[in-house]
């Protein structure tokens, strides 16, 4: 039976997304070409690659048209190498891994390259989901992701203690991680002129606790109570949608949320025949994967469901899974997939998440691939389910198993 591979993959550092952080002076195609031509170091057959499929959340500025061609051209692939540029926001990276299993399975290719891509310290942070049409904000009072993470917090009950709680976690983890080495394996430095401008991930902050947090004002509460063109505020405007959240309590702040870096990623997935044609050892197969929409005032909430879906497709449960990694947008996005679900918290984002590495958006759901796998082979351990919230009120969800 025909199945999709995961062969390898790396991944750059996460660089600090400002102007001062290590990444901000490499131009995102060359970011990109970074990662492409490190597979190539590691074995990968550039000349067989039927696509090359990337994740990117801006597609305006330095990321504009196609970056993924242009990242082949970059890296001096050959021409023949094609390259399709996707946009789920900030899913776009897991979505291009899933694209590159569906065109395996569908027998239209047989070795794809994927990932993604994110330059943060040079967005241009252009326009909302609307872009101008009023008409959907008349149906939908649209409002900024802080703000729905917050309205998230409120209906849930999440107090600051528990964000904050939940936020220290994530920097322990990370930290305990980055000492022992479990990124090494995935992780390429990035050089210029022959020096390197960054080997390890800068946006760590070891040491923080839940005191330390609690100084940082909540980032989304004048925003949320200022008034709009219309008169009506954020925070109003979510009571609109979702009276019984009474008056938001605004719990997120820089520390409780995912981190702005630069960075990115790629991975190769094989055809299990072009594999074992070409003696290519797989690390695990690509079980099943699913995408869901949910209301998109309040936005972050469709993990659950999608992970739900994922579980259904393969005949799991929730505690068949060894380890999961769901993206800490805001640290009340996974604490409430794990109380849907009922996940051991244990299991989840066990080397730390975005909170404490940072969320290069279109990068970051191929990074997430390879931080539970490495993490699989580390603990031997089988099955692992990759989940991510993005703009527009949507969700990403795969189940890998080791092979």
């Amino acid at each position: 039976m025909r199945e999709a591979w995961i062969i390898d993959g790396v991944r750059t550092p996460r660089g600090k997304g400002k102007a001062s952080g290590a990444l901000h002076s490499v131009h995102p195609q060359e970011l990109l070409a970074t990662v492409l031509r490190a597979l190539v170091e590691r074995g990968l057959s550039a000349d067989d690659v039927d696509d090359v499929v990337m994740g990117n959340g801006e597609h305006a500025g330095d990321h504009a048209n196609d970056i993924a061609r242009s990242a082949v051209l970059t890296a001096g692939w050959p021409v023949t190498v094609p390259g399709l540029t996707v946009n789920r926001f900030c899913g776009g990276g897991q979505q291009a891994v899933m694209a590159a299993a569906t065109g395996v399975l569908a027998g239209w290719q047989d070795l794809v390259v994927a990932g993604g891509v994110e330059s943060m310290s040079r967005h241009t942070y252009g326009r909302p989901l609307d872009a101008g049409n009023g008409k959907l904000r008349e149906r939908y009072p649209l409002v900024p992701q802080g703000i729905a993470a917050d309205l998230i917090a409120t209906l849930e009950g999440f107090d600051r203690t528990t964000v904050d709680q939940f936020a220290v976690t994530s920097q322990e983890r990370a930290a305990v991680a980055a000492k022992e080495g479990r990124f090494n394996h995935s992780l390429v430095a990035v050089y210029s002129e022959g020096d390197v401008l960054l080997d390890r991930d800068e946006h760590l902050r070891p040491g923080t606790t839940v005191e330390s947090l609690s100084g940082l004002p909540a980032s989304f509460e004048r925003s949320g109570g200022k008034p709009r063109e219309d008169g009506r505020s954020y925070d109003e405007m979510c009571v609109v949608t979702y009276p019984e959240a009474g008056v938001l309590q605004h719990v997120h702040h820089a520390g409780n949320s995912s981190g702005v870096v630069d960075g990115a990623a790629a991975m190769v997935v094989a055809s299990s025949d072009y594999a074992t044609a070409n003696g290519l050892r797989p690390r695990a197969r690509l079980v099943t994967g699913a995408v869901r929409g949910a209301e998109p005032v309040i936005m972050l909430t469709a993990p659950g469901p999608a992970a739900r879906v994922c579980l259904d497709k393969a005949g799991m449960a929730a505690t068949d899974i060894d380890l999961w990694e769901i993206n800490e947008a805001f640290a009340a996005v996974p604490l409430k997939v794990i109380r849907d679900l009922a996940i051991d918290p244990d299991k989840v984002n066990v080397n730390g998440g975005a909170i404490a590495l940072g969320h290069p958006i279109g990068a970051t759901g191929a990074m997430l691939f390879q931080t539970v796998l490495d993490e699989l082979e580390r603990r031997d351990l089988s099955t692992g389910l990759v989940t991510m919230c993005t703009g527009g009120g949507m969700a990403t969800a795969t189940i890998i198993e080791r092979v």
